[in-house]
């Protein structure tokens, strides 16, 4: 809600908020999980990627717990923190995913496939080249009028749409796994001021799946494809955008392996997954001192 009247995230609002939230939700977490500081074992923070004056906040609440409990600190990559989303379940039976496995983690601010031998061992295989998918889905939101954030917007839009009335681009980007949106989202544009000058009212509905059906045929082709060509044993998708729900009756209707994807509450960003990846980090020996500083454009793999 603080964000939606810039239609995006507003640094300076984000990390002032930070700053008068982190001590409550701590406190709260603490809590509802019926434990004291003195009964976990590690701290564990996003060290980035991310918006820089936001990770100082949460890295620098970290290490001051750290400081004053005298227990270990564990810096988390974030996108390692969606990858490790798949793990974290309550009160179901759901197998752990197995390797190798190529992960798509697509959100506001990221776009990208990373191949996994085992734990906390990536490959990059590719990124977007241009706008993340969360990043196009808020763009077209805008330019349809249908508010921010745009993915749920997008989405709701599309549900009474015809995700077959315009052919918008697919940038397949032949013999590399990475991705660009910014000529789909040009495209988009370029078909809204066409209609502009013949309708009275925009058929939002049919656009919005368009554009969807767009984005996600991109996405799924290239997982499924990167999978094979890896031989992966499974695929796992997280970040904010695989809580679409077409993508994932996509995804899940066309992959001939299994397939992890969070449930909605863990595939925006989330503390219980860097605790996740935190944990794995922390078993494998993983320690940060103190003079740690935050990475805003850290990469997950080389």
């Amino acid at each position: 809600d603080l964000h939606a009247q810039y239609g995006g995230v507003f640094p300076e609002v984000a990390s002032r908020q930070h700053v008068l939230a982190i001590y409550p939700v701590i406190d709260q977490a603490l809590r509802q999980a019926h434990v004291e500081l003195n009964d976990i074992d590690a701290i564990a923070a996003t060290r980035g990627p991310g918006l820089p004056g936001s990770l100082v906040v949460g890295l620098n609440a970290a290490k001051g717990l750290a400081l004053g409990s005298g227990k270990p600190l564990v810096g988390v990559n974030h996108l390692e923190g969606h990858v490790y989303s798949a793990w974290v379940y309550s009160g179901t039976s759901q197998p752990e995913p197995k390797f190798p496995l190529v992960a798509l983690i697509v959100s506001g601010g990221h776009t990208e496939l990373v191949l996994a031998q085992d734990h906390l061992q990536y490959q990059r295989l590719g990124a977007t080249l241009d706008d993340a998918a969360g990043e196009a889905f808020d763009k077209v939101a805008r330019l349809l009028g249908l508010g921010y954030p745009g993915g749920p917007a997008i989405q709701r839009a599309a549900e009474t749409g015809n995700p077959r009335a315009y052919e918008f681009p697919r940038s397949r980007l032949d013999n590399s796994w990475d991705f660009s949106f910014s000529g789909l989202k040009t495209a988009v544009l370029r078909q809204v001021r066409t209609l502009e000058g013949h309708v009275s009212t925009l058929p939002v509905a049919d656009l919005a799946a368009s554009f969807q059906a767009a984005v996600v045929e991109v996405l799924v082709d290239k997982t499924l494809e990167a999978a094979r060509t890896h031989q992966a044993a499974e695929i796992l998708i997280a970040g904010g955008v695989s809580a679409n729900q077409a993508l994932r009756n996509t995804i899940l209707n066309r992959s001939p392996l299994p397939v992890h994807i969070p449930p909605l509450s863990l595939c925006t960003d989330n503390a219980a997954m860097i605790a996740a990846a935190g944990y794995y980090r922390f078993v494998s020996g993983f320690r940060d001192g103190l003079e740690i500083d935050a990475l805003p454009n850290w990469p997950l793999a080389g």
